[in-house]
């Protein structure tokens, strides 16, 4: 999905707030009928198996490989939203790495770590930066019983100081050779790995960790969007906006 401003909703995205789920509904059958039955089928299969209870948040991330390679995996371990703090470096997804994969994962810009890190918290994320600390946990080991945002530093020298001093907890990857980190993308894919394999097979309450109604119908109605040829003004002229 396109990079989401915060400040600025795109016209679907307010047109979408203003539906009930019943309308939202209707759109959604009616615009399904302009894809094919295995993409429409593809969608509600994929959709249900999103989750927001963990997110990624990256820091000032510079090589456009490592930021598709971010994506695809988000998108693979089915991580619906990415924050990318854009405070030195813009995020530049290479295309051919990212796979089509930021068409189907939403991400957000933000200038500096503490305008991320507001956010987060309203959304009711845990900030857990992954660097080594004095009080670091291993992966395996990292509480999920509530949202946890983590968050990566750029490919050279990790987490800006100030990321790791506004951060609520600090996670390890354990290591057992000379190389004293793993690349960035590696770092995020082992990570999402291990927490949605024990997340998916947790005995938290399922609807803590999937989209609502309303949030499922929203993601669908993009994500067909993102599928049709000048999506967003075909979904407009359906919902008659």
């Amino acid at each position: 999905m396109p990079r989401i401003d915060l400040n600025s909703p795109t016209p679907l995205a307010q047109c979408l707030a203003s539906l009930t789920a019943e309308q939202k509904q209707a759109l959604y059958e009616s615009a399904s009928e302009l894809v094919s039955e295995n993409r429409r089928q593809l969608i509600d299969r994929i959709a249900p198996l999103r989750t927001r209870h963990i997110a990624v948040a990256l820091e000032d991330v510079y090589q456009s490989h490592n930021a598709a390679a971010v994506l695809r995996s988000c998108d693979c371990f089915g991580i619906q939203d990415v924050h990318v703090v854009e405070h030195n470096n813009p995020f530049n997804p290479a295309g051919d790495v990212a796979v089509g994969s930021s068409k189907w994962v939403d991400y957000y810009s933000y200038p500096d770590i503490e305008a991320a890190y507001k956010e987060l918290r309203r959304r009711g994320y845990r900030i857990v930066a992954t660097t080594p600390h004095t009080n670091d946990t291993l992966i395996t080991d990292l509480d999920i019983s509530t949202p946890v945002a983590l968050i990566f530093g750029t490919e050279l020298t990790g987490l800006s100081q100030q990321a790791i001093d506004l951060a609520d907890e600090y996670v390890k990857i354990p290591m057992y050779g000379f190389t004293e980190s793993f690349n960035i993308s590696v770092s995020v894919a082992l990570s999402l790995f291990n927490l949605t394999e024990r997340l998916r097979h947790s005995q938290l309450n399922i609807e803590h960790l999937t989209l609502n109604t309303d949030q499922l119908l929203d993601l669908k109605l993009h994500w067909l969007a993102q599928t049709i040829r000048d999506g967003e003004q075909v979904l407009l002229k359906l919902a008659g906006k």
